[in-house]
């Protein structure tokens, strides 16, 4: 049987923030099934992950594409792949039957032909919604709950603050914090974020940065004796404020620079003399490095969505179409939570 099969691609290196016309849209006619001998596999797409490390794989180069597989660069013309749930309609691989759920590295399309090594693991059960899957309970998840608990080391009681509070990432981290018995301070770019955070999420405060002309006095504001703990998703002059307003042995994690992944933003700075002289703890890391704590989390995760005490929150589109400005929506502050395309039926 064959079918078209509509897919993304990038007409050019993406050097500045991306528009809707740097994508396209392709169309291909593939064969639902295997060839004899074949190992590979086709999977129908039903949940697409969307995220911003995306873009630096898109560019002329990069310091993150040498540094991991999911980050190797995307060339113009070339189908994009990235995490992405979907059902097994035909199989060459003995290890994996029609009708399967399973996530894995696939294309940013509505079928995918793909080898084993791309699956990351059969999905055996639907206790929780599929989309979960890439966001709370998959690598964003992960890096929230590795990126604070094994770096920054929390103890009940100290002053966290967290940039972009309102990504798929930042708002697990502020929500962890708060059932540690932390005090919690989120930043987001609207005033309907800012509201979510506090009134939805249980942040104790939240501010919306676009509406502060000077940050370090806006830090100085709501961490008037210092911040112990500060887990970073932007860098920039975000960063720069942290670590003035940081406590004596302070922990940063920095978890994404979303800030610098487009030329417009200036770089991040920080003052020097206050990470020497206060002790300061500044890690960068990749989801990738805590692999060994993925059952931890995953376990302790469950539990917490199971009784109710982490609240999801999820900003779907439908349709390969929608790829291109749910992408673009990233850089401009659009989502609010895990950013997901549905190609499910309905």
């Amino acid at each position: 049987m064959e079918v078209k099969n509509k897919y993304i691609v990038t007409k050019h290196h993406i050097q500045d923030a991306p528009k809707e016309a740097n994508f396209e849209l392709k169309t291909e006619t593939i064969t639902l099934s295997i060839a004899p001998g074949s190992d590979h596999i086709i999977v129908k797409n039903l949940y697409i992950s969307i995220d911003p490390y995306q873009l630096n794989r898109m560019k002329l180069s990069s310091p993150s594409q040498a540094t991991i597989s999911f980050a190797a660069p995307i060339n113009p013309g070339q189908a994009i792949d990235g995490a992405v749930i979907g059902k097994v309609v035909a199989s060459g691989n003995a290890k994996f039957q029609k009708d399967d759920l399973v996530l894995g590295v696939f294309t940013w399309a509505h079928y995918s032909l793909v080898k084993e090594g791309n699956i990351l693991k059969k999905l055996e059960s639907s206790e929780f919604p599929l989309p979960y899957y890439l966001g709370v309970l998959g690598f964003n998840g992960l890096s929230a709950y590795a990126g604070f608990f094994e770096l920054c080391k929390p103890q009940k009681g100290e002053k966290v603050f967290v940039s972009a509070a309102c990504g798929a990432v930042g708002n697990l981290v502020g929500q962890y914090a708060k059932l540690l018995g932390c005090y919690v301070v989120g930043c987001a770019g609207t005033h309907k974020k800012v509201e979510l955070l506090k009134q939805e999420l249980g942040f104790d405060e939240a501010f919306n940065y676009n509406q502060e002309k000077d940050l370090n006095s806006a830090l100085k504001r709501y961490f008037p004796d210092g911040i112990d703990v500060y887990f970073d998703n932007v860098g920039g002059e975000m960063l720069e404020a942290a670590v003035g307003n940081m406590k004596i042995f302070g922990r940063v994690a920095v978890c994404g620079v979303i800030a610098e992944y487009t030329s417009g933003g200036r770089k991040a700075a920080p003052n020097m003399m206050d990470i020497v002289y206060k002790r300061i703890n500044i890690r960068g890391f990749l989801a990738a490095d805590f692999l060994n704590v993925f059952e931890d989390f995953y376990a302790k995760t469950s539990d917490y969505l199971r009784t109710g005490k982490l609240k999801i929150i999820e900003d779907i589109s439908a349709g390969v179409e929608s790829i291109p400005s749910a992408f673009v929506g990233l850089f401009k502050g659009d989502n609010i939570g895990k950013k997901v395309i549905s190609l499910v039926e309905e």
